[in-house]
């Protein structure tokens, strides 16, 4: 039976004019975030402060996720505007920090790779100053795909392992947790100077003991910096929510993640992996 949602996850939505008019230059600039394709409960607080974190290649994903409501399917071909119009509309709202992620695209040659560095070089060109963090695919664990986005020099390099090992089977099939954390340490080794970051979501069936060793995981890669959140079932027909976990518990994850030595740690029931990016980047 799916446990009862308690107080501390029930959060107001801002409306306004603010987020009525991201919501309307995103649309019409024909852009997607994550925000919108993955319900996260902070886009209202986000979009009212002009923050949001950009989906680039469509918004159908090649996998299958069981925790995910970006739908998946045959995406489309990529759009080779993209990356003119993302840096536009980071110019146009003033943005000092971006967070990019995509869809899975197993479709491409490169998994994408070279789209994302195309993005980040336009921002580069567009928007001198700013700071951009990419949220970035596994792209199957090639080599070459990873190093055409460390070379594009993103300040931040985020790939998320989601769950614990166990989980991996039910939650995110297509995906290997293995790989993931290779990714991450082969990012390291490729741009010793690059901060890395991951995350997981809690909630799922997982054990406290699992949780902890998966930071000794990430930190035997370098990860930097670790996000901590409460997972959400999007519907009906996604993985369950198995448990709520209190507030206390997320705080203790905090202490675990900074005592095993991740430079900053967000961990809290409404954290995602790109919420306040900015703030933690700063920090580190």
């Amino acid at each position: 039976m799916i446990p009862a949602k308690p107080d501390w996850l029930r959060k107001r939505l801002p409306v306004g004019a603010a987020v009525q008019a991201m919501e309307g230059n995103l649309e019409q600039n024909s852009l997607h975030t994550i925000c919108q394709e993955a319900c996260c409960p902070n886009q209202g607080e986000c979009f009212s402060k002009g923050v949001a974190t950009f989906l680039i290649m469509g918004n159908v994903c090649t996998r299958n996720c069981r925790f995910c409501a970006v739908d998946s399917g045959s995406p489309s071909a990529l759009d080779a505007n993209e990356p003119l119009r993302l840096a536009e509309e980071v110019k146009r709202l003033g943005l000092r920090f971006v967070v990019v992620t995509s869809v899975t695209r197993d479709d491409l040659p490169d998994g994408g790779a070279g789209h994302f560095a195309r993005v980040i070089e336009m921002m580069r060109r567009e928007c001198p100053g700013v700071g951009i963090e990419v949220l970035i695919p596994d792209f199957q664990g090639s080599r070459p795909a990873l190093k055409a986005v460390v070379d594009a020099a993103p300040e931040v390099l985020n790939h998320n392992v989601e769950t614990v090992p166990r989980l991996y089977a039910s939650v995110r099939p297509q995906a290997a947790y293995g790989r993931s954390i290779e990714l991450l340490r082969e990012a390291k080794a490729m741009n010793p100077s690059l901060n890395t970051k991951s995350g997981l979501m809690v909630g799922l069936g997982e054990t406290r003991e699992e949780v902890l060793e998966v930071m000794v995981d990430l930190r035997s890669a370098s990860c930097d910096v670790i996000t901590i959140g409460q997972y959400l079932s999007p519907s009906a027909c996604h993985h369950p929510v198995v448990e709520y976990v209190n507030p206390e518990i997320f705080e203790k994850y905090r202490l675990d993640a900074l005592r095993l030595g991740f430079r900053d740690a967000a961990s809290g029931p409404f954290v995602r992996s790109s919420y306040m990016a900015e703030k933690y980047y700063r920090k580190t």
